[in-house]
């Protein structure tokens, strides 16, 4: 084992360790706050699968982070004590019986029983294997579609921009069925057995840490396999590639299918971290927010994403608390954006990279001419 690839494994091993024995010495508070940090840490890691080692960038990422949540947050909802009972007792959502037209309660419930949007959520364990399931179909349906064309570039990127903006018009302009901008919210609690999932509870935090480590190790074993370095070799020259013989768009929608899938699982978490979703989860900005923190972290490193999203965040939150800073916040996190484009291209993970270099090449040479004057002295 090369010395550079044991402080990695190293890096990441610190890293786990220090999420996961962070309840130790934080209180509720903070518990919550660090966990929705590490929710945008998961997006990190699937930005960067999906950007740094596929080459896709992906700038509609929010939509299946949204789906996800949204897909917890209606088994949530309905688990709530908000939501009122029907004659056949059947959870109804609160915000349905507002949205309705005076007088029309009996007729909305009828027409709730019968959706097969709102139905199946009842049990909790569906809502979680839609949240994972309904984004990983997206993006595989999708990929077939779009990689097979040949289509890359700035025009995948096109592609998602205008998708997670009609989801995100879908869900607004079906208020009754949605709640539209206003989201879904007094979420009631994910339940397993005797344990539940309160949203500053450390049974929480650790499914949201547990669920980021496993996303990081799982991914950096996915990338390392064939299929991720000839993933890898698609992203650097897609035509070679096919000249070879591999099947790009294969390659290709199964890698961003992988990413849709952890950003659907940070969703979900999210949900029950927070305890509410919203249609801002599918805005414009938010998407491109989440390609900058791979680009600080840096884009071509798993853990240096996740750990940018997470830096960028707590500064964020820190600045915008400052009273000094609280006009001011939002130039500042671009001008660190830009500093970093124009002087570390690479991101943080690069720059750390560079000073691993630097720290273990001296030795590695000394190694290297030590072993040649024996050599030299044993003939």
């Amino acid at each position: 084992m090369t010395s550079r690839r044991a402080i990695e494994i190293a890096g990441y091993a610190l890293f786990i360790a220090a999420i996961l024995l962070a309840p130790l010495v934080l209180g509720e508070f903070w518990i919550n706050r660090i966990a929705k940090y590490l929710v945008f840490g998961m997006l990190g890691v699937a930005i960067c699968l999906s950007w740094g080692y596929a080459g896709i960038l992906n700038l509609g990422q929010g939509l299946f982070f949204g789906i996800g949540a949204y897909m917890m947050a209606m088994s949530l909802k309905l688990a709530s004590t908000t939501s009122q009972q029907a004659a056949s007792d059947t959870p109804i959502p609160d915000f349905m019986f507002w949205n309705a037209e005076p007088g029309a309660e009996q007729e909305l419930c009828c027409i709730t029983k019968t959706s097969f949007l709102w139905i199946p959520f009842q049990n909790q364990w569906f809502g979680l294997v839609m949240a994972v399931l309904v984004p990983t179909l997206i993006a595989t349906g999708l990929g077939a579609i779009v990689f097979r064309k040949r289509i890359s570039g700035v025009f995948v990127s096109v592609i998602m921009l205008a998708l997670v903006l009609l989801v995100r018009l879908l869900i607004i302009n079906n208020q009754p069925l949605t709640n539209g901008f206003n989201g879904l919210t007094d979420l009631g609690s994910f339940t397993v057995g005797a344990v539940v999932f309160d949203n500053f509870s450390k049974a929480t935090y650790y499914a949201v840490a547990l669920a980021l480590a496993l996303s990081l190790i799982g991914a950096r074993l996915l990338v390392e396999t064939r299929a991720g370095m000839v993933l890898q070799a698609v992203r650097d020259d897609a035509n070679r590639a096919r000249y070879l013989g591999f099947d790009v768009p294969h390659y290709q929608t199964f890698f961003f299918a992988v990413s849709a899938a952890i950003a659907g699982v940070a969703g979900l978490l999210y949900v029950n971290v927070a305890s509410f979703a919203s249609p801002t989860f599918m805005d414009l900005s938010f998407s491109i927010t989440m390609v900058v923190w791979a680009a600080v972290g840096g884009r071509q490193s798993l853990l240096g994403a996740c750990i940018g999203a997470i830096l960028i965040n707590v500064m964020e939150a820190g600045m915008s608390e400052t009273q000094a800073l609280v006009e001011s916040w939002r130039a500042i996190i671009g001008i660190v954006f830009i500093a970093v484009v124009l002087f570390l291209p690479r991101g943080l993970a690069g720059l750390a990279g560079d000073l691993i270099d630097a720290a273990t090449r001296p030795r590695s040479d000394a190694a290297a001419k030590l072993q040649v004057t024996s050599n030299r002295g044993g003939a």
